[in-house]
């Protein structure tokens, strides 16, 4: 059944939207303290609160004021699957109804939350399982942050750790959702929020080279991970469009001008494809762009997508590209598939759903 405000076609405005003045000036405008405007911001974000009526330091008047202009628009958990390996992945409704996917990766001490950024995907990466997702929309900056909260609280009820690493590396590509991933990771770092290290937290792009410019101009303090998958123009077009206008070359002038403006050394991903990546001269193509700034790559294995040509690299032939690329004195880290039996690994999240939250 319509609320009055919905019969009356009053659309409240998610006060999470607002930014610290203009909640003061809000609250000076209706007569009531400055202090107040801190109090509900941190509620909002330090204490994760979705409802004004829990906002019990404030008096009944504030709340119902509170209530009658803006609402709360949390994002809601619709499904949860629980991986053999315990990774856990969660299925997110947004007040619209779009959804996305977030996952908890647990190792050790460490717990990690793999966040997204937009509802689909526009780049067509044809090993991403995404990208058979019509793009809707991208997720806003509190959206971000329900994941991350939600994910949070997942990562202590499950399994007692604290959440140590957050990255951008879910549905979406983060650098055309840039104003809200600037924002969230702003609030998960400030002190009104998560408090959160800028060190932990890291952001993925397939490579949009004026965006990452832009990065650098704006001094982020986070990591930068770029998916890069191979070093030959000719290749990487053919498995992501996105390269057709923001080829190999643009890419190193984007990354050597953001390493200029950070100093931080920056990631590079790289799944390996039987007989398509995974030569030695793709080895030697990778290090000839890797000479270019500082950084380190990490070597994923190719997760299984359905319908997909594509299949990851044999052992051996790992093994011989990580080897050249170590002999080349290159900083190399073996990534290990997590969640590939719920569909959670990186190039899977394509919004499942199922009708039991018990593990699969």
């Amino acid at each position: 059944m319509l609320g009055d405000e919905q019969m009356r076609g009053v659309k409240k405005q998610d006060i999470r939207e607002l930014g610290l003045d203009h909640l003061k000036k809000f609250f000076l405008e209706n007569g009531e303290k400055e202090y107040r405007a801190k109090q509900v911001y941190e509620w909002i974000w330090k204490k994760y609160t979705c409802s004004f009526a829990d906002m019990t330091n404030l008096p009944k008047s504030t709340r119902e004021l509170l209530s009658e202009k803006f609402e709360i628009l949390c994002a809601k958990i619709s499904d949860v699957r629980i991986s053999r390996d315990k990774t856990i992945k969660t299925l997110f409704e947004f007040h619209d109804g779009e959804k996305a996917e977030g996952v908890l990766i647990p190792s050790g001490s460490r717990a990690t939350a793999c966040i997204s950024t937009q509802v689909g995907c526009k780049l067509g990466c044809v090993f991403c399982a995404t990208s058979r997702i019509k793009f809707k929309r991208n997720i806003s900056a509190p959206e971000i942050y329900d994941q991350v909260c939600m994910i949070r609280q997942q990562a202590k009820d499950q399994y007692n750790l604290s959440l140590t690493n957050i990255v951008y590396m879910g549905m979406g590509e983060p650098l055309l959702n840039y104003s809200n991933i600037i924002r969230s990771a702003g609030i998960i770092t400030s002190a009104e929020g998560l408090g959160f290290s800028p060190s932990r937290i890291t952001v993925s792009t397939a490579g949009i080279s004026k965006m990452i410019k832009r990065l650098g101009n704006d001094h982020v303090k986070f990591n930068l991970a770029v998916s890069l998958h191979s070093a030959d123009d000719k290749k990487r077009s053919s498995i992501m469009p996105v390269n057709k206008t923001n080829n190999i070359d643009s890419l190193i002038d984007s990354l050597k001008y953001y390493y200029s403006k950070t100093n931080n050394r920056i990631t590079i991903e790289y799944s390996l494809i039987k007989n398509l990546n995974d030569s030695i001269p793709d080895a030697k193509d990778l290090v000839t762009f890797c000479r270019n700034f500082p950084c380190k790559i990490n070597i994923i294995d190719l997760n299984p997508v359905k319908g997909s040509k594509y299949t990851a690299a044999s052992a051996e032939r790992k093994k011989r590209f990580t080897e050249y690329l170590i002999k080349n004195k290159l900083i190399v880290n073996e990534r290990r598939s997590r969640g590939q039996d719920i569909k959670a690994a990186c190039g899977q999240l394509i919004c499942s759903e199922k009708t039991s939250n018990k593990s699969q």
